[in-house]
């Protein structure tokens, strides 16, 4: 059975948030992250990168828990950590690429050729799978 975290993803996809938001919005809580304000702040990353076909929203969402989840940096520290959270995320999009063959919106969907690699949900939950992994 899915886990709390993808359980909501799918749930939260379903009522009709993009892939982004529901890969990062089951986190919030346990982050101490406000839902309303990372809901608004991810919005654009669904679609592709706002329907520009480029990274999948589910893809997007994982890379944001991981930098919440992982970075070091802050505006007192400085960007203490980018090169480690370049790093982490990195090994995140090739896994991500692994399960659901591509990286980028309209191949997975199949959008140019009819025949899609994953479906939305398969994405969320590997986005999940992999922010959890973190």
């Amino acid at each position: 059975m899915a886990g709390k975290h993808a359980m909501e993803a799918l749930q939260l996809h379903h009522k009709g948030f993009n892939c982004a938001q529901a890969v990062a919005l089951p986190f919030c809580e346990e982050l101490g992250l406000d839902k309303d304000t990372v809901a608004r702040g991810i919005e654009g990353f669904g679609g592709g990168l706002s329907n520009h076909e480029s990274v999948c929203g589910a893809l997007s969402g994982a890379v944001f828990i991981a930098g919440i989840k992982c970075s070091k940096s802050s505006m007192k520290s400085g960007a203490v950590s980018k090169a480690d959270t370049y790093k982490l995320c990195a090994k995140l999009v090739e896994d991500f690429k692994a399960a659901c063959g591509s990286d980028i919106c309209p191949v997975i969907k199949g959008t140019a050729t009819g025949k899609p690699l994953a479906t939305c949900d398969k994405c969320i939950l590997t986005g999940i799978d992999l922010a959890e992994k973190v």
